[in-house]
């Protein structure tokens, strides 16, 4: 007997929010790339992509929502998970905005906006948090990252996409 569509559905996006969650771990045990606190790679945004293409906005929101909560529970902070659900959730507003405005098609494109955003919120969480305007110094060096790594981001998207059913 065949499960029913929402429990394979359900299993499914549980499984990518569980490899999200190894690849967030995996990347905060890995030394950082440039020597400029809070730029990272952000691969578990590979597998909220994939959701966002394969499924729907409100799906990737379920995994990127498990993946930050679970990570918070497991590896950070409380004070971690305002900077994680604000970058998170402008990042994915940003990436359905784009996905919608450019029908689906550009998901580098998604991922760079996506990117871009995560980095304001999580910028301006921190500005909020400490209401200290130096924090605006990071503003250009994150930008800069947030296009470089949203288009790796977005391109190994797009490379996992073509592998699955």
């Amino acid at each position: 007997m065949k499960p029913p569509l929402a429990t394979k559905k359900l299993t499914t996006l549980s499984l990518l929010s569980a490899i999200a969650l190894a690849l967030y771990a995996v990347e905060s045990a890995l030394p950082p790339i440039v020597p400029i606190p809070g730029i990272k790679l952000g691969l578990a945004n590979i597998i909220t992509l994939v959701v966002l293409w394969k499924y729907s906005a409100k799906d990737a929101f379920f995994v990127l929502l498990v993946r930050i909560l679970l990570a918070t529970l497991f590896f950070g902070q409380v004070i971690s998970l305002l900077y994680s659900l604000s970058g998170g959730l402008l990042c994915l507003l940003a990436m359905v905005f784009v996905q919608r405005l450019l029908h689906g098609h550009y998901l580098f494109l998604a991922s760079m906006t996506g990117a871009v955003f995560h980095n304001l919120g999580q910028i301006g969480v921190a500005f909020l948090l400490t209401s200290v305007p130096a924090v605006l110094v990071y503003l250009p060096f994150l930008l800069l990252s947030g296009l470089v790594t949203g288009l790796f981001i977005g391109l190994c998207a797009r490379f996992t996409l073509r592998f699955l059913p």
